[in-house]
């Protein structure tokens, strides 16, 4: 497919329009293993990257696809994997390495239901605290999910670009209903996409220290092989990569860890929402059951609700300010997922006002409807009416 000065109308497949959104961003480099329902993005990556002069390798597990695409990326290639639920659990230990050595590249789990191998071909939602916290430490990640075939392009695209700007790990979470579901999707010409590429080190080599700290808490990141010398550890380590156990410098490089995301909280932390203005109850919800959300918003405001919805498209660091203003505004929040409940775990705990927040789950492989997610909003309403 290739790219055009104009915008592009297409029929494509969440995982397809990924795909797109990954190239546009410049990927070059996938490895990865087959495994459903993600075996679509390897795939088509298999044909596509090497039309771009990328390069595509299937290893022999997850374990070394995370740390093929680690090692793309420090050679300056950006970089990304895909996986479900099974093969995101062996990927957790280089991610943790990955998060140290603040190595940028993105992570794609198509959700399904588990646990172990679980329900292959089902959609789900009980990977979001896996995504979280999967690998150990206390350390930062910038998590996203998407709802649409056109959300696979854009936030791919933007994963990407976060990932090269804060050196961070970007896991997109999507699942099998988004995946497998083929929209038409406008692609925007090439021109119109902000494109964003690691900061690359000026000054000369012997000058160079590789986690040097600087304003925005992110280092300069020279390629292997362009005369910077390197030291990568999955240590704790000091300015110039080696590894340290002197307690300032453990604290500085931690602490800074964060602080290059808390900074960029404004940029990072992405919401939509629909029908907020007036809303005096909302549906919080992201993936594919903000599609269902977004068409019981219609069926209940026939109804007579004032219902809003705020999907989530940034899952972690959490958008706490955006949801708490929802809730601020709302008297109640329904939460559907399809798990027993992990992001409304997260709504609750920033919740300070008198809004009523209920959740609504299904763990059977199915997708909640929007006819489901009406009904509860029914209920979650006459029951919060002051009379």
């Amino acid at each position: 497919m290739t790219r055009s000065r104009s915008p592009e109308r297409l029929l494509l497949q969440g995982s397809e329009a990924l795909v797109e959104g990954a190239l546009a961003a410049g990927c070059r480099f996938f490895a990865g293993y087959p495994i459903t329902p993600a075996s679509e993005i390897s795939e088509l990556l298999s044909v596509r990257l090497p039309q771009v002069d990328g390069t595509f390798i299937q290893m022999e597990d997850e374990i070394a696809s995370m740390g093929a695409v680690i090692g793309a990326s420090l050679a300056g290639v950006k970089s990304m994997t895909a996986t479900s639920g099974p093969g995101f659990s062996l990927m957790q230990e280089n991610l943790g390495f990955a998060c140290m050595a603040e190595v940028p590249c993105v992570v794609v789990n198509v959700m399904r239901g588990g646990p172990s191998t679980g329900l292959p071909t089902n959609p789900a939602q009980g990977d979001v605290m896996q995504a979280r916290w999967g690998t150990h430490g206390d350390h930062p990640i910038i998590v996203l999910a998407v709802s649409t075939a056109l959300d696979c392009f854009e936030i791919t695209l933007r994963a990407f670009n976060l990932s090269e700007k804060y050196r961070v790990p970007v896991i997109i979470l999507s699942d099998e209903m988004v995946a497998h579901t083929r929209e038409t999707v406008v692609l925007p010409p090439s021109s119109k996409m902000d494109v964003v590429n690691r900061s690359t080190p000026s000054m000369p080599p012997e000058w160079y220290m590789p986690y040097e700290d600087n304003s925005r808490g992110v280092p300069h990141m020279a390629a292997f092989g362009q005369g910077y010398r390197h030291h990568v550890t999955g240590l704790v380590h000091d300015v110039r990569g080696f590894p340290t156990r002197r307690s300032h410098e453990v604290k500085d490089l931690i602490s800074r860890l964060h602080r290059k995301i808390t900074q960029g909280f404004p940029e990072i932390q992405m919401t939509k929402s629909l029908m907020m203005d007036d809303a005096d109850v909302a549906v919080i919800a992201y993936g594919s059951v903000a599609r269902s959300a977004r068409s019981a918003l219609l069926e209940a405001r026939e109804q007579g609700t004032k219902a809003g919805l705020l999907q989530l498209i940034t899952l972690f660091p959490f958008p706490r300010r955006t949801v708490e203003a929802v809730l601020e505004q709302c008297r109640a929040a329904l939460v559907p997922e399809m798990n027993v409940g992990q992001i409304s775990r997260e709504v609750k705990r920033v919740n300070q006002s008198p809004c009523r927040v209920a959740k609504y789950n299904r763990i059977d492989g199915q997708l909640i409807t929007p006819q489901e997610i009406c009904g509860e909003l029914m209920k979650l309403s006459s029951s919060t009416d002051i009379s």
